[in-house]
């Protein structure tokens, strides 16, 4: 989908519990699918989010006692706020309706097309999405149609915009990159063999659908590095002794776009896959003297800005990249702030992304789009082809950049990241006839 919507800790953008309880009381309506539609929300629904997350994240001034969302600065997308403003004078099904004919309208003209006109930052939509469709979908479950009073919020729009993405890309889904940290697994952590997404990620690829792990992480010749970081999952992948031709379907992009792995031999190890063979010429125009004066800079600006700002850091210098780690607590807004400076002052001929981490803030040397792009021409696919999934769309975030080249979803945790998987799944199912699971 194109610019889509926020990121929020539970399901309704609060920090309660949500309906789960009222749901739980009455039966859903509909078949034995939409039973199955039901207790997924619910499961959603239901899932606490571990203590673990809050104190690992830098909290957010307007969300003192409490941090459910990683901070508020994360809902920030121009076409979510322009859905929200038409329910001022629309019912939630009008506005759907307006908003699928415009999409139609904006796919055939892009540049002047009446979407384009009221929100001019909007992006491209590589796929048709139902909204009305989706719209139902949701509204089976929570009533958005019935209420009188309260107006869906930016997390359920994003919900519904997800479900349309999903429908759509079902259809002619080639590859689905991951952002690691907060959409795989939680911060900090790494695919462990309990992970559920072990499953999605193995039947997708026996789908004939690659996968790729898309990440800011860069360990420039240490493959053992990246293997830490979904030992799970390769250990699944010898569990299960997957041919060659399943695990040539998977791969990880490091370092926003800098270094690409594949899985390598009988004992499933990665290995990084030559230059020469994946990237373009201009990504191999990047001389390490000119990503050395980048990072100069944008660690000049770093330091001097926390110094602005009163916040000690630590700074981290990698072959492609550099950030700086607070020494001391500081708020969500503080780290925008570091993040936003860079963007605004930093000049230089290289493309480069400078994002808040959530508790660092760090520039790399190109982007994930860029990274995209060279993973989608290595595998000969098209846009069309192609969903990301992430949880740091913001202005800040670092999966902003793949709007650019492929559909997206925007998830708020692994949690998320595994209902709308599900879905796609099932979706792929009736599709392709596949089998449910894994044996």
């Amino acid at each position: 989908m194109a610019p889509a919507g926020g990121s929020s800790g539970s399901l309704d953008g609060t920090s309660g519990p949500g309906p789960s309880s009222s749901l739980s009381a009455s039966p859903m309506p509909g078949s034995s699918s939409g039973s199955s539609k039901a207790e997924d929300w619910l499961d959603l629904l239901g899932t606490p989010e571990p203590d673990s997350w809050v104190g690992s994240r830098a909290r957010s001034a307007s969300d003192a006692a409490v941090l459910r969302r990683k901070g508020h600065l994360k809902e920030q997308d121009k076409f979510i706020q322009f859905l929200l403003d038409m329910h001022q004078t629309h019912t939630s099904l009008e506005v759907m309706q307006k908003m699928e004919r415009w999409i139609v309208e904006h796919r055939k003209d892009p540049r002047s097309s009446r979407l384009r006109r009221m929100v001019p930052t909007i992006g491209s939509f590589f796929v048709p999405l139902k909204l009305v469709d989706a719209f139902n979908e949701y509204d089976e479950f929570f009533a958005l149609s019935r209420r009188q009073y309260v107006p869906p919020n930016f997390a359920e729009l994003r919900h519904i915009l997800n479900i349309a993405q999903v429908h759509c890309s079902a259809q002619t889904l080639k590859l689905v990159t991951f952002d690691a940290d907060g959409t795989l697994y939680a911060d900090g952590h790494h695919i462990e063999h309990d992970n559920e997404m072990i499953r999605h990620i193995i039947t997708l690829m026996r789908s004939n659908v690659h996968v790729a792990i898309v990440t800011a992480a860069g360990y420039p010749g240490a493959p053992e590095r990246f293997e830490q970081r979904v030992e799970g999952l390769l250990a699944a992948f010898r569990q299960l002794n997957l041919s060659k031709s399943i695990t040539d379907r998977f791969h990880i992009m490091g370092g926003e776009c800098n270094y690409l792995l594949r899985v390598s031999g009988p004992d499933k190890r990665l290995q990084f896959v030559p230059d020469g063979e994946w990237k373009s010429k201009v990504m191999r125009g990047w001389t390490p003297q000119r990503c050395e004066a980048l990072l100069d800079d944008a660690e000049r600006l770093l330091l001097e800005s926390a110094h602005r700002l009163r916040l000690p850091v630590e700074v981290i210098r990698k072959e492609r990249a550099c950030g700086v780690v607070p020494t001391v607590p500081t708020i969500y807004e503080v780290l925008e702030e570091l993040a936003i400076t860079v963007q605004a002052q930093l000049s230089s001929d290289l493309p480069f992304c400078a994002f808040n981490g959530g508790n660092d803030v760090f520039v790399d040397v190109g982007n994930k789009s860029l990274g995209l792009e060279a993973l989608m021409n290595y595998l000969k696919l098209s846009p069309a082809e192609v969903l990301h999934v992430g949880d740091r769309f913001s202005d800040t975030g670092n999966d902003s950049a793949t709007r650019d080249c492929c559909s997206i979803l925007w998830v708020a945790n692994p949690e998320e990241t595994d209902f709308f998987i599900k879905l796609l799944l099932s979706d792929i199912r009736e599709l392709k006839k596949l089998p449910v699971y894994i044996e």
